[in-house]
């Protein structure tokens, strides 16, 4: 029976299932990814690595099953930005993770000038590192890269338009509206980039990738990583994925679903619910866009990280062995007490800076 590929490119692995017509899985695989951590607060991966190990995953989806899936959707982490050469498809650093804290001191100078109300009218989001606008102006910092930018020879993206990037061998360089709206760089109301926002980042909008639908063909996959040419007929962010995985078809639904962050996400419908007094503290994105114009909103509360279960795997290995997990820096510097921290909470206010401690 017609059978599609779904890949979930998450924090920490990717994960690809085969699903039947009727909702059963009719093949898994699964593969984890390195995580860097450099300096403190910083969050690195290597792209390279997580295009590789996302085809791995979903190879071992597709023998498990012995199915020749019709399409491919993918879901996949927020936030995290990557940057590459257009013609060579390899990237010109690592990718800079959500939970990367190091543009910290500049969402503070956003603030301290009386920008903040025009980001949140603009993109319904908050001045802070989580959000991928300082990601890129920190990676477009070196004036090199800044001209190879503006002359179109880079490409900036989130995770799902790398890896839509690579499985095409480059004829696509897009994103969807659930993921743009993440970027702190992306208008709700205009639904495109903002020309006002990229001039604020330094962001010229030749390297930022087309906004498409979520549901659509975007694009056929090279027939070298999977056996066969598929088309890439979904994309969106993990989390409004999941929105509509539980069942949030309707206005006033909910879900509140847990990974490296916890997520709860509640359906607004086609309204943009921000800014409003009730939503003080939340973010608000776009929930899907299948059929435009109108685009479902959500306003979310992120509790993000949760406690971030990356970083506790970690602690957790070192705890047991007294060494980091093979291949990763330890995320605890040297001279810092040992034990399990969260990392900040992004629910009203933004306490970015709060750790929560426990020794073992």
């Amino acid at each position: 029976m017609a059978s599609i590929l779904a890949l979930d490119q998450g924090t920490t692995g990717s994960t690809a299932l085969v699903i039947g017509q009727d909702g059963s899985v009719l093949g898994r695989g699964y593969r984890e990814f390195t995580q860097h951590f450099p300096q403190p607060g910083w969050v690195e991966h290597d792209p390279e690595e997580i295009f590789r190990v996302s085809v791995e995953a979903m190879r071992q989806a597709m023998a498990a099953s012995g199915e020749r899936p019709v399409g491919l959707g993918i879901a996949n982490q927020r936030e995290t930005v990557v940057l590459w050469d257009r013609r060579t498809l390899l990237p010109v650093a690592r990718a800079i993770v959500w939970q990367d804290r190091r543009t910290t001191d500049r969402c503070r100078e956003l603030r301290a000038a009386g920008l903040e109300p025009m980001l949140r009218e603009r993109t319904g989001l908050v001045a802070d590192p989580y959000f991928s606008a300082t990601k890129l102006e920190w990676l477009l910092r070196d004036a090199g890269l800044r001209r190879r930018a503006a002359k179109g020879e880079l490409a900036a993206g989130t995770i799902e338009s790398w890896l839509v990037a690579k499985l095409t061998g480059g004829r696509a360089h897009v994103t969807d509206h659930t993921n743009a709206s993440r970027t702190l760089l992306y208008d709700l109301r205009s639904r495109d980039w903002s020309p006002e926002l990229l001039q604020q980042f330094g962001v010229p909008r030749e390297v930022l990738p087309t906004v498409v639908r979520s549901a659509g063909v975007v694009e056929q996959t090279d027939p070298g990583h999977l056996g066969w040419s598929l088309p890439i007929a979904g994309l969106a962010g993990d989390q409004q994925a999941a929105l509509f995985g539980q069942g949030c078809v309707s206005p006033g639904l909910a879900k509140n679903t847990y990974g490296t962050g916890a997520f709860l996400l509640v359906l607004a419908g086609d309204r943009v619910p921000w800014p409003a007094p009730q939503c003080n503290g939340s973010g608000t994105g776009l929930a899907s866009s299948d059929k435009p114009p109108k685009p479902r909103h959500w306003p979310v509360p992120s509790p993000t990280p949760a406690g971030s279960t990356s970083f506790q795997l970690s602690w957790g290995w070192e705890h047991r062995t007294g060494s980091p997990r093979p291949g990763e820096r330890s995320p605890v510097s040297p001279g810092e007490p040992r034990g399990l921290i969260w990392p900040g909470q992004h629910w009203k206010p933004w306490h970015t800076a709060a750790r929560s401690f426990s020794r073992r």
